[in-house]
């Protein structure tokens, strides 16, 4: 099923399985774990790692040169595209939102010390820019591979399917079931992987995703339709509702990267609890409605929840006042 599909090792796997003793205590309940993509090597580490062993393995197949991709200007996964690019000798174009800051921090310092061209698309939509991008790199005489926001596209999400694989070798290893998966979701490779890989694997747990910038049914419906066609593109009949998935919009707060009090208590109480750094857009909205959910009891206490931490530690340094609140 996946050995057909051309994969470039770039991931440190598996990722670390750890239990959170101090921050169950601290919540009274449930038994909290955490699943470290934040490790997986690539860049300041994170989920997209795992995408883009499949979306780089694609791209080399098909003879690239070159990798174009889009996000925010802190995206996490454009840090890890460019990283990925220089490891394998390619070059890297990554379209971002908005215009030049006035000095690089975060992301932005990974990007161009990883070489990566930054194509800034104003208050144009970055998609069109894009594909602007890619045909300016076909005139110029090289060979794109393109691919949207977050690498979520059925290659990209294929990372994720196997990586609930991982879990379950992972989980069978420990005598440990887990109730419940809790994750950021924002352009659904992850999630969509995640969805696809649980059928696999006999999940019968809920796998819900914590959105960052969509309603909980735009979410489901785009995560149903990219979990359809990843499962089409590993040769299974497997056809996704938006009722097949578990998303949460809840916390959204001021939107997308707008750091408020729920994202800087949880940054603070992963930390000083179980000493784990998260960053305040992604990680930290998924880790404040985990704690949303326990506090008023949504989960027993009796239950095994995962927080599958998906990286973006570097984005945290570009939001140093709003994330301690000065």
């Amino acid at each position: 099923m996946f050995a057909a599909l051309p994969r470039a090792r770039l991931a440190h796997l598996p990722t670390p399985l750890a239990p959170l003793p101090r921050l169950s205590a601290a919540l009274g309940g449930p038994r909290l774990w955490v699943k470290r993509d934040d490790l997986t090597g690539l860049a300041a580490g994170g989920n997209k790692t795992r995408k883009l062993e499949f979306l780089v393995g694609a791209a080399l197949a098909q003879g690239a040169d070159m990798l174009l991709t889009a996000g925010a200007a802190q995206s996490n996964h454009c840090a890890q595209t460019a990283a990925a690019a220089a490891r394998h000798g390619l070059r890297c174009g990554l379209v971002l939102r908005g215009t030049p800051p006035a000095a690089l921090s975060g992301n932005l310092i990974l990007d161009t010390l990883y070489g990566a061209e930054l194509i800034w698309a104003g208050d144009r939509p970055r998609e069109a820019v894009l594909a602007e991008a890619e045909a300016a790199a076909r005139a110029a005489g090289h060979r794109p591979y393109a691919f949207p926001i977050g690498g979520s596209t059925p290659v990209g999400a294929t990372g994720y399917v196997l990586a609930m694989a991982e879990l379950a070798e992972q989980s069978a290893a420990l005598g440990v079931t887990f109730d419940r998966i809790v994750f950021a979701s924002s352009s659904g490779g992850t999630h969509a992987g995640l969805v696809v890989g649980a059928s696999l694997t006999g999940f019968a747990g809920q796998v819900l995703g914590v959105s960052i910038d969509h309603g909980a049914g735009e979410l489901q419906a785009h995560v149903a339709d990219l979990a359809t066609r990843t499962a089409r593109l590993l040769g299974r009949a497997d056809t996704y509702a938006p009722a097949h998935v578990s998303a949460n919009s809840d916390y959204l707060g001021g939107g997308y990267a707008v750091i408020g009090d729920a994202e800087r208590e949880a940054l603070r109480l992963f930390a000083q609890t179980d000493g784990l750094v998260l960053d305040p857009v992604y990680t930290g909205r998924a880790a404040a409605a985990l704690i949303g959910l326990a506090r008023p009891g949504a989960f027993a206490p009796t239950e095994n929840v995962l927080f599958w931490h998906t990286g973006g530690t570097a984005a945290l340094y570009a939001y140093g006042a709003e994330t301690l609140g000065n």
